[in-house]
């Protein structure tokens, strides 16, 4: 659900009491494992993970003036969606999650193309999305995005 929160901190206070502490442990597992160079941000109405611009100054394809999205955190009615570009643009990482996940959660994989949703709170694998996060740093996911702009 989309929302007006300026900081991601308000963004967490908003979200109801059912999926809270979930969200907030969440958090905490991605920014313990966020890769130099990417930072947290609000952006499209959820929690956002960017390369800010004074990294990567050409900003996001579809519109300059914001930074290059990688990932982003929000709370729906009935889930939790991760949306990560790293399971979209990279093949062999998105193999890895699946296979990974399959054998640390005994629930079935709920994914799109980029968002994984986790419509159980507490069957989410907080480890594995912080080793999710530390597979991509800034540097390589900006060569990959150039590589992707460019076809």
């Amino acid at each position: 659900m989309y929302s007006d929160a300026i900081t991601p901190d308000e963004y967490v206070e908003a979200v109801a009491d059912n999926q809270k502490d979930a969200l907030k442990k969440l958090r905490k597992a991605i920014l313990e494992n966020l890769p130099e160079d990417f930072e947290e941000v609000m952006s499209y109405g959820m929690i956002g993970y960017v390369v800010p611009k004074r990294v990567y100054p050409k900003g996001y394809k579809v519109n300059p003036d914001e930074p290059l999205p990688f990932a982003g955190l929000a709370a729906q009615k009935n889930h939790i969606s991760l949306y990560h570009m790293g399971v979209y643009m990279y093949p062999e990482i998105l193999d890895w999650f699946v296979g990974e996940y399959s054998s640390r959660v005994n629930t079935k994989l709920d994914m799109g193309k980029s968002c994984i949703r986790f419509k159980n709170p507490n069957k989410i694998p907080y480890e594995l999305v912080e080793e999710l996060f530390r597979k991509i740093s800034a540097e390589d996911y900006i060569d990959k995005y150039e590589k992707s702009i460019q076809k």
